[in-house]
């Protein structure tokens, strides 16, 4: 499961947001989204951890709570959907969905 978290300041650092986490349980992995054109942070960030229940415990202590000016908004990460008619890639690009192109009749 991943963690989202929202309305980050702009100043947090992997390094702040795994210190607040770790006092949860054991960091995985942090993505800290920066925006293409700008450089800039995007204000938003995913953590995953190592165990579930640590993690439930993480979104129920931090949701809502004010952190370096800002209040967080803290959950579990929803799934990404595809509105282009695409199919994700991973990497934040899409490509068309080919294989729903063409039918298959058995006959």
């Amino acid at each position: 499961m991943t963690i989202y978290i929202g309305n980050l300041s702009f100043q947090a650092s992997e390094d702040d947001i795994k210190s607040v986490f770790a006092e949860y349980g054991e960091v995985t992995r942090i993505s800290l989204p920066i925006d293409r054109e700008t450089g800039r942070k995007r204000g938003f960030a995913f953590v995953d951890m190592a165990d579930e229940a640590k993690e439930d415990q993480a979104i129920s202590e931090l949701d809502g709570a004010e952190w370096l000016g800002r209040e967080l908004r803290v959950n579990k990460a929803r799934p990404r959907t595809d509105d282009g008619g695409g199919s994700s890639t991973g990497d934040g690009s899409s490509r068309p969905n080919r294989s729903n192109r063409f039918s298959h009749n058995p006959l």
